[in-house]
C-alpha cells in the first residue's frame, strides 16, 4: 500500500496501491515522494509499468526514504542498474536521487515539501474540469509548478509529468 509508514513493503503490487491511491489529498512527503517516482518512470511507458516498480524500488533503495535516497552516489546508482528487477534506465533513476535531494532542500526551505507543494493552490485541491472524462494532461497550474520544481533543480518534472504527479497527490482534482 502506499502509505506513510510502507517504508519495507516489498510484496506490494504497486499498480493496485497506486490506482486506489491516485487522487487521494496527500500530506505526506513520503508518499508524495513515491508518486513522484511513479510519474518519472511513466515517462515512455504505461502507469501499470511505472508502479509496477514501487515495491521492486522499495526493497533496494532503503524503501524509499527520501533522506537516504538523497545520500545516493554513483556506486549506489551502478549498483540499481544491475539489481535484480529493476528498471534498467539510468537516467531515470538518477532523476529518483536527484529528485530525494531536492525534496531534502525543500524541505529544509519549507519545512517540507508537502507544505511547498500546497502552497501553489492555498492548502485546498484545485478543481478543474475534465472534458470527456478525460484526464487532463496540462494545466497552467502544472506547468507553473514544473517551472518551481526546476527551479529548485528538480529534473524529469516537465508539465506532463508534472500534471499527473499533481493529480495522484490529488493536489488539481477534476470534476
Amino acid at each position: 500500500m502506499i502509505a506513510s509508514d510502507d517504508f519495507n513493503d516489498f510484496s506490494a503490487t504497486g499498480v493496485d496501491d497506486y490506482h486506489q491511491y491516485f487522487g487521494t489529498p496527500t500530506h505526506d512527503d513520503h508518499v508524495l515522494f513515491e508518486l513522484l517516482i511513479v510519474g518519472i518512470l511513466q515517462v515512455g511507458l504505461s502507469w501499470q509499468a511505472a508502479a509496477s516498480q514501487l515495491p521492486v524500488l522499495r526493497q533496494q533503495m532503503a524503501g524509499l526514504q527520501v533522506e537516504v535516497v538523497a545520500g545516493y552516489d554513483d556506486f549506489d546508482l551502478e549498483r540499481l542498474l544491475q539489481a535484480p528487477n529493476v528498471m534498467r534506465n539510468g537516467r531515470k533513476l538518477h532523476a529518483i536521487i536527484q529528485d530525494a535531494q531536492a525534496i531534502v532542500k525543500i524541505q529544509q526551505q519549507y519545512g517540507s515539501f508537502e507544505a511547498y507543494l500546497w502552497a501553489f493552490v492555498a492548502q485546498a485541491p484545485f478543481h478543474m474540469p475534465a472534458p470527456d472524462n478525460e484526464l487532463p494532461t496540462q494545466s497552467a497550474l502544472g506547468t507553473r509548478v514544473a517551472a518551481d520544481l526546476h527551479r529548485h533543480d528538480f529534473t524529469f518534472v516537465g508539465p506532463v509529468v508534472t500534471q499527473m504527479f499533481l493529480l495522484a497527490a490529488g493536489i488539481i482534482q477534476v470534476d
